[in-house]
């Protein structure tokens, strides 16, 4: 069998039941990514969904929720310190994390304790 592996199509994030509100807050207008609608068989298990460049990130709920504080998505970015900027301008905490060679990064926690890795290479 040949398979190509063609990319990543979208990412998962857990949060707890309840979690649209504070999701779209987060995500849509601290982030700035826009939300895209479920399809409407999956609409009745939460969550929202949204539009990160051709990939989606996907708010998920799980029960019982645990947040994920060492696994992460690391979303590339351009622009990176206007970015970091403007979410330490909306309260958000930057966390850095060990150099990286070639890479500019830093991490953030979403409103139910994910953590987040944005990164520019340079």
């Amino acid at each position: 069998m040949t398979v190509t592996f063609k990319g990543i199509d979208h990412i998962q994030l857990a949060a707890p039941e309840g979690c649209e509100k504070e999701a779209r807050r987060f995500y849509g207008e601290m982030i700035g990514l826009k939300e895209i609608p479920k399809p409407d068989n999956l609409q009745r298990r939460g969550g929202c969904w949204f539009q990160f460049g051709s990939q989606e990130v996907h708010i998920g709920v799980q029960q019982p929720f645990v947040p994920a504080t060492k696994a992460h998505p690391g979303l590339l970015v351009e622009g990176l310190e206007e970015f970091r900027s403007s979410l330490i301008e909306k309260g958000i905490e930057i966390k850095e994390d060990t150099p990286i060679n070639g890479r500019c990064r830093f991490f953030v926690s979403d409103p139910f304790g994910n953590r987040i890795e944005f990164l520019e290479y340079h």
